[in-house]
């Protein structure tokens, strides 16, 4: 007699296999096709480091999967070379040894920049759902006639970091950081550095700094990336690919206190723009300049030459930066990456 029951009818969807009448045992995936496809995935990892096959194999008969090693510390990854040489007597070469902890140490960072623009995604899914972008008639114009970045709702756009929570740690943290401007040593704490608008080459005046001296911060920040790349690798460590704090805590203690992640990160776009288009960046200094506009209105004003540029490169705003060799190591800002998005949606309407 067939059962009615919902749940006995899984087994069609299911594959269940009745052993006895009281009990149901599924099918359990095919063991020589799992080790299979953890196979090549691990020679799919190593085969561009030097690694020979034969190693891999030996990984694989231990029991290791992409996974797991992916998921190791350094130390654990040394373990598991000293193993393979000294329980299974592998003769190792040097460039092995090294070679698999690069390859390792590659698909880390795949796997963490695949992360991050997962992450990325569903913050621009989740802003695109909570507001509704309108773009007003009477926004500010650009000398060429486009539409400004307040028409195009830039403005109205705000930052994962922004949010309710998020101003209120931001609010308490600047009162620490005003209360304890002198630290207990007596000596005062590096302050931020103003700027005003300059044009190429022009030099500040007075106690601020202009703009040549800002993009200039970032080319030492590209410095101090190195640095710590090449330290990373002489401890065998996991080295970084973008400047993270790791980097901003290296330029402070080699005393570059002065270069600190809020202000690198408020001015990305603009040194973008100077990175490619130089021309653009210039002619946009010399206008703000000669309407005597302040920083603020000219860092608004570099995002939307990096839209249009965006929108000649298929509004893949991420290859203009990796294909960039000093914009590669920077993250692409939020608001630049919304904005990309937002005009997108309008030019698929």
């Amino acid at each position: 007699m067939v059962d009615d029951c919902p749940v006995h009818n899984m087994q069609a969807t299911f594959d269940i296999v009745q052993a006895e009448p009281t009990a149901l045992l599924y099918k359990r995936p095919d063991g020589a096709a799992l080790a299979g496809r953890e196979s090549r995935r691990l020679k799919e990892l190593f085969k561009d480091f030097g690694v020979q096959p034969s190693t891999v194999a030996v990984m694989g008969q231990m029991g290791f999967t992409l996974s797991t090693l992916v998921n190791m510390k350094d130390e654990e990854v040394d373990f598991l070379i000293k193993s393979m040489i000294e329980e299974y007597h592998l003769d190792l070469l040097m460039g092995e040894q090294f070679g698999i902890k690069a390859a390792i140490r590659a698909k880390r960072r795949v796997l963490e920049e695949e992360t991050e623009q997962q992450r990325m995604d569903l913050i621009n899914r989740s802003n695109e759902k909570k507001r509704r972008v309108e773009e007003p008639s009477d926004g500010l114009l650009l000398k060429d006639g486009h539409t400004s970045l307040e028409a195009l709702g830039l403005l109205g756009l705000t930052d994962p970091e922004s949010d309710s929570e998020g101003k209120k740690v931001t609010k308490r943290r600047q009162r620490k950081r005003r209360s304890k401007e002198v630290g207990e040593d007596g000596e005062e704490r590096p302050r931020e550095h103003p700027f005003i608008v300059t044009e190429p080459g022009e030099p500040a005046k007075g106690k601020k700094n202009g703009l040549d001296y800002l993009f200039d911060l970032y080319e030492q920040c590209g410095k101090f990336l190195e640095e710590v790349q090449h330290i990373a690798k002489e401890k065998g460590e996991k080295c970084p690919s973008k400047v993270t704090n790791e980097v901003f805590r290296h330029a402070k203690l080699t005393g570059a206190g002065y270069i600190n992640k809020p202000k690198m990160r408020d001015y990305v776009h603009c040194y973008a723009l100077h990175c490619l288009d130089v021309d653009m960046s210039n002619n946009l200094r010399k206008e703000f300049k000669e309407r005597g506009e302040n920083v603020g209105a000219w860092c608004q004003a570099c995002y939307f030459p990096l839209v249009q540029l965006a929108r000649s490169n298929e509004w893949d705003i991420d290859d203009l930066f990796n294909r960039n060799d000093k914009l590669r190591i920077w993250y692409v800002p939020t608001k630049l990456r919304q904005l990309c998005h937002i005009e997108r949606m309008k030019h698929c309407e």
